[in-house]
């Protein structure tokens, strides 16, 4: 129920109002302060409780007072109910990033925060922040509980490795993976009761490098009673939570059913994979990932060296299939922290550092970019000439902008990725490169002759 506030002295404002039906929202756990013009309401400002009835009362209350459009603070979850009520409404809701609606130090309560809201988007100086579709939403919200599900598992690992350790069984440093086949079946075997290390070293898949002498010497230990009980608790716990996140990717498969097709795969099937002779991960999804990515975009994004179906998986989930609301590339990675923020004052350059963002986009780009060393492509060759003349932080942002551009590039095209643009690029790169070792071999008094014949 709504509690009466008497409204604060009205300030004087020198700006043009430019949105007259305009309300001002402060987010909290319990409360929530809202602002509407002072000629709208006798009371113009007043606080509710976040209890599903109350924010309904909210909405009623704005409604009552003709108001179109709501600014909002983007904090932590608690804008989401009232989001969707008012969304629900047809009301335009502006969410705008904290850091840039700062009210004056020392000024600072909820309700000054709710009036300097609705003033600021009253004037025109508010920026809704970007959010994907309701669609986009669902499958961002299943993807990012995914991942802490695969956290949760990877803890249950570190508590089998600790009673190993505990026990002074050394097989989780001898074996690569202690939840491969080879780590299962000796895990399962020493819980069933086997402790002679010839007969748990059979159990070893013949593609491990490591001898069997050495996996029985790591095999031999003290088996206490309490460390196996730990050991058998936390395999459970693991294999429990790859159960769960089994029926999560079945959720996210019926989920993606539900996107429009952007592509006939019929007409167009699907190209062959780059990297078709990999492994599988243990934590890769139980369904095609890649083949409905496919469709949902249009365009293969795993032909991109360094994108992967996760990656590809993560910006679908946390942007959608449309960029329109880009405006270039340019600006699209501006929005992940991929450029620079340059910051001047009397006409010299103080700072170029990329600006702080916390972008599950942005992190997949750079671990991209970090394994582009390993790719046979032009974006390696690319990264690692950056690295060596910037370094390997501002060589990973670079690279990670680059990847970037051309999402945004075949996302908005739906073009399919063609590596032979970019050997044009290398081809110039390295005539400004001759270029510019004959000019320093003349200053030199050296001249540069093409290599004819091999030394020997």
């Amino acid at each position: 129920m709504a509690r009466k506030r008497k409204p604060k002295r009205k300030s004087v404002w020198g700006l043009p109002i430019l949105q007259p039906d305009a309300a001002g929202v402060d987010i909290g756990a319990h409360e929530i302060y809202v602002a509407v013009p002072a000629d709208r309401d006798p009371q113009p400002v007043r606080c509710f409780t976040t209890f599903t009835r109350d924010l309904h009362a909210l909405a009623d209350w704005l409604q009552e007072c003709r108001i179109r459009s709501v600014a909002m603070e983007s904090t932590g979850v608690y804008w989401i109910p009232l989001f969707q009520i008012l969304e629900a409404r047809a009301m335009e809701v502006c969410l705008v990033n904290a850091r840039y609606v700062k009210n004056v130090p020392g000024r600072k309560s909820d309700v000054s925060d709710c009036q300097w809201l609705q003033y600021l988007h009253s004037v025109g100086l508010l920026r809704a922040s970007f959010r994907p579709s309701q669609e986009v939403c669902q499958v961002r919200s299943l993807l990012r509980h995914r991942e802490s599900l695969v956290q949760m598992a990877a803890v249950h690992i570190q508590h089998m490795q600790k009673a190993f350790d505990q026990m002074n069984v050394q097989i989780h440093h001898v074996i690569s993976d202690l939840t491969g086949k080879t780590g299962i079946a000796i895990i399962e075997a020493i819980l069933a009761g086997e402790r002679d290390p010839e007969k748990l070293a059979q159990l070893r898949d013949p593609h491990i490098r490591v001898s069997s002498q050495v996996v029985v010497q790591s095999l031999v230990g003290d088996y206490r009673r309490e460390h196996l009980f730990t050991l058998r608790q936390s395999l459970a716990a693991y294999r429990h939570y790859h159960a769960l996140m089994t029926a999560c990717d079945q959720e996210i498969k019926a989920c993606l059913g539900e996107f429009d097709s952007q592509i006939d795969c019929r007409q167009h099937p699907l190209p062959p994979a780059r990297d078709s002779h990999r492994k599988p991960r243990g934590n890769e999804m139980h369904f095609d990932l890649r083949g409905e990515l496919y469709r949902i975009l249009g365009v293969d994004l795993t032909q991109v060296p360094g994108l992967n179906a996760l990656t590809v998986h993560t910006l679908l989930a946390e942007i959608g299939p449309d960029l329109s609301a880009f405006p270039s590339g340019g600006a699209f990675a501006s929005w992940l922290g991929l450029c620079p923020d340059n910051r001047i004052s009397g006409g010299q350059i103080l700072s170029v550092r990329t600006r702080p963002v916390k972008s599950r986009v942005s992190l997949a780009l750079r671990q991209a970019a970090q394994s582009l060393h390993r790719s046979q492509s032009y974006l390696r060759v690319y990264y690692r000439r950056l690295r060596a003349k910037l370094g390997a932080p501002k060589a990973i942002t670079a690279a990670a902008h680059k990847l970037a551009r051309i999402v945004f590039h075949l996302l908005t095209t739906r073009q399919a990725y063609e590596e032979s643009v970019f050997a044009e690029q290398e081809a110039a790169y390295r005539i400004r490169s001759e270029g510019r070792l004959r000019k320093q071999a003349r200053a030199l008094g050296f001249q540069l002759l093409p290599l004819t014949s091999r030394v020997r």
